[in-house]
């Protein structure tokens, strides 16, 4: 079963030990809501000198697209495109788990993605939230100018996965709370972290995250700073 996410389950346990390596650095409602350029949303938190964002990874699913669509929401295109202006070319990448991955035959979802959105999309063969590694080889590649993890931005709607990656990268995360659609029940907070392996149900999981965070900030958990693990 090629969607499993194996990273997603041995990173959960990373959790019992740091819950806030799971926390966004700012939160959205949805992609419409997000600022631009980035930077404009962390100035109150960050001295603005140490803020230099030169590049974002988007997510694809309940970030900018519905679910198995290949494409930008009709509702988001505005916004997508101000955000290919701010941060053009290698500046803008696609990181998802679906398209690109092991689970994409022959990236032809990657590739149809590309084409639509004319934005890169990263192939990897580690899931969110254990790809940091190929994300940052494929930035520093780029003419993106990235020489460190934090000047980059995760921008997605998975705390276990989005921001996750976010953190243990020492990125800067944007948290999309709301997805594009959403409906459903609540399941228990274990099941869905120890589940977020297994094919998602958006909604349930989604509904455990926001109590999550909900849960974390109250106590004071806050993201982590963002640094390089690399350097």
């Amino acid at each position: 079963m090629t969607w499993l996410n194996f990273s997603g389950t041995v990173n959960a346990f990373r959790l019992l030990r740091d819950p806030s390596l799971c926390l966004p650095h700012h939160t959205v409602s949805t992609f419409n809501s997000l600022p631009i350029p980035l930077t404009k949303a962390l100035q109150k938190q960050h001295d603005k000198s140490e803020l230099d964002i030169r590049a974002v990874v988007l997510d694809k699913d309940n970030c900018f697209a519905v679910p198995h669509s290949n494409e930008v929401y009709e509702g988001y295109k505005v916004k997508f495109r101000q955000l290919r202006e701010a941060y053009p070319g290698s500046k803008l990448l696609i990181v998802s788990n679906t398209a690109g991955t092991s689970s994409d035959k022959n990236h032809a979802e990657a590739a149809l993605l590309e084409k639509n959105t004319g934005v890169a999309v990263l192939r990897h063969d580690t899931k969110k939230p254990g790809c940091h590694e190929e994300v940052m080889r494929y930035l520093r590649k780029s003419d993106a100018g990235v020489t460190s993890p934090s000047q980059v931005a995760i921008v997605g709607d998975r705390l276990l996965t989005d921001m996750m990656l976010a953190n243990t990268m020492g990125s800067y995360g944007f948290w999309i709370r709301d997805g594009v659609k959403e409906a459903g029940i609540r399941p228990s907070f274990v099941s869905s972290i120890f589940h977020a392996c297994s094919k998602p149900n958006r909604s349930q999981i989604a509904r455990m995250e926001g109590r999550l965070a909900t849960f974390l900030f109250r106590r004071r958990f806050i993201p982590q700073n963002p640094t390089s693990p690399f350097e």
